[in-house]
């Protein structure tokens, strides 16, 4: 019986593969080794590959292909919109391994140099980020989980959420009712040509920062802009709140032409996102400050005007791209080239690496210790720059991962304030709460 058996053998059931093998092999279609080369991505959606061999029946029958269909005939549908104009051909995505590989090959002293540039950079550009801890009364509702028990509660998420909506209302993009009878009903700037009647956010998987800014502050419509699909959704206890109009946009921030949301048009709008990881930051930025402004598109420019305020936490600085960056002038300017960019990235998985149960030391007054890496590496007791690496202490390797944070979020502030916005850059929960704690705030400049 075992002879027509799968040869795969499976160590936690302690057998073999109970399916029968495939005529030419000994194993079974799921079991039978290929090669890396004979698996290739979905072209409908590469989050998932395929084998080639498979790929044109593949293509007729994938469960994203009606959604794809369906997607591209939605007017808001316009293919790499935000994705940033390319100045050299288009290139792939650089991975994190390219980056590693591409730093160990750097020299000794080019990767001290590089560092120096860093800390240099820094300390010419990183000097108004403070930090801003915002617990507001309007929140209270929250922070006393004095909300529906349905409703999932993580003490962390929330104390997140409650000080991206503090660090607005303190910015003056929104209003709380409490205790203050000139703020108007719906918590937004009170002045007729301000008035924020919705709410667009981007990346917003579940969609309870949503839930908490319904809850505590209110207002009339709710976009959440989510490419993937998830359960337990905050759209179903949103829909209960009357006069609130929900809707979803399942689309990828990249393709996302937000001035053809038919629904969204000449409305005054607040952008929000947490976390958005990587490039979706940049993207969300473009989409929501279209670059088509500057071209001379007056209908453009009027529904850049709409958009009243923004707050983004960024985070997971390792997956960006030069390719989708913002600011590249800002980085080119300060004569980081596309390389030391993608250096810069992938220092920045060190800030995250690091015993945060303690607050780290004031970034600003650390300083690698260069001189010493050059003696050990001129006398024989380092080779190259993985050995370098190696024998960094953890604090070293965070300070220059928050380093490196810092430098793209400034890029990204001074670029939504060449685009007329009044911008900060926050910490707006302490490292213990969660290390990836940057937020770009922006309003319209009337937005007082």
């Amino acid at each position: 019986m075992e002879e027509n058996r799968c040869k795969f053998w499976l160590p936690k059931k302690n057998r073999f593969c109970a399916n029968s093998p495939l005529n030419d092999s000994q194993f079974c279609g799921n079991h039978k080794p290929r090669s890396i080369e004979q698996w290739i991505p979905c072209p409908i959606d590469p989050s998932h590959s395929v084998l080639k061999e498979n790929l044109e029946s593949h293509v007729k029958r994938c469960p994203l292909l009606k959604q794809a269909q369906s997607l591209s005939l939605q007017p808001f549908y316009q293919k790499g919109i935000n994705a940033g104009k390319e100045e050299e051909e288009e290139e792939d995505n650089v991975s994190s391994e390219m980056k590693r590989s591409a730093v160990y090959s750097m020299t000794v002293t080019q990767f001290c140099k590089l560092i120096n540039k860093i800390e240099s950079v820094h300390a010419s550009t990183c000097k108004d980020i403070w930090e801003s801890y915002k617990v507001p009364e309007a929140c209270n509702m929250w922070i006393k989980r004095e909300v529906d028990r349905k409703l999932p509660f993580q003490e962390k998420h929330v104390a997140q959420q409650a000080s991206i909506l503090g660090n607005l209302e303190d910015f003056g993009v929104i209003k709380s009712s409490i205790g203050s009878k000139e703020a108007d009903s719906q918590g937004f700037c009170s002045d007729d040509s301000n008035f924020v009647h919705a709410v667009v956010e981007f990346g917003a998987g579940r969609g309870y920062l949503t839930q908490m800014l319904a809850d505590c502050y209110g207002f009339d419509r709710v976009f959440l802009v989510e490419r993937k699909s998830y359960k337990l959704k905050a759209d179903r206890s949103l829909r209960q709140k009357e006069s609130l109009i929900l809707e979803r946009l399942r689309i990828d921030i990249e393709d996302l032409n937000l001035n053809a949301v038919e629904s969204l048009r000449r409305i005054p709008y607040l952008a929000i996102g947490k976390h958005l990881c990587g490039p979706a930051t940049d993207l969300t930025l473009r989409c929501c400050l279209s670059e088509q402004c500057n071209q001379g598109s007056v209908q453009d420019c009027r529904s850049n005007a709409n958009l009243k305020g923004l707050a983004i936490a960024t985070c997971c600085h390792h997956l960006c791209q030069w390719k989708h960056y913002t600011n590249r002038k800002f980085m080119s300017d300060l004569g980081i080239t596309k390389g030391q960019f993608h250096a810069m990235t992938w220092f920045t998985s060190w800030a995250v690496d690091a015993d945060h149960s303690s607050d780290l030391p004031d970034i600003t007054d650390c300083s690698l210790q260069l001189q010493s890496i050059e003696e050990k590496q001129c006398s024989g007791d380092m080779h190259g720059v993985e050995d370098v690496v190696r024998n960094m202490k953890p604090v070293e390797r965070a300070v220059l991962g928050f380093k490196c944070k810092q430098i793209i979020d400034v890029g990204r502030m001074m670029w939504a304030k060449e685009h007329g916005l009044d911008t900060q850059l926050v910490k707006y929960v302490p490292s213990g709460i969660s290390p990836e704690n940057h937020l770009l705030l922006a309003r319209h400049a009337k937005c007082l």
